[in-house]
């Protein structure tokens, strides 16, 4: 099994900067993509941003460069750093990740709890 742990989440106001973590955990041989969607109150899970393995990045495109992907391999982590945040990125911010659990072993994808991000005044 796999878990994937999100911390960061929290009240911030609009202007301000939030970096949200994710670490995977448990029966893992590799990690391939990681990544972040949101799912705002009302709306359906969208994308926001993923990474591969060897760093490649991928937006969703609609946060205007506010938002940077990164990740620690040794760690399993993926982070995602958030700038000039605005009210309308309130969201629960969910990751994932594309796991190994074995050498030759299948793909599977992981999903963490979620963690909410509010901006409010």
């Amino acid at each position: 099994q796999v878990q994937l742990v999100e911390t960061g989440g929290g009240l911030v106001q609009p202007g301000g900067s939030l970096t949200l973590s994710c670490k995977a955990s448990g029966s893992i041989y590799s990690v391939r993509d990681m990544g972040w969607y949101r799912q705002a109150p009302g709306a359906e899970r969208a994308f926001v941003a993923r990474i591969s393995a060897g760093g490649n990045t991928k937006y969703a495109g609609s946060e205007d460069g506010r938002f940077i992907i990164s990740r620690h391999n040794g760690k399993n982590e993926v982070y995602l750093q958030m700038s000039s945040l605005k009210p309308e990125d309130t969201a629960v911010y969910y990751c994932y990740a594309k796991v190994a659990s074995q050498f030759m072993g299948p793909v599977e994808d992981y999903w963490g709890q979620g963690t909410h991000v509010t901006v409010s005044a």
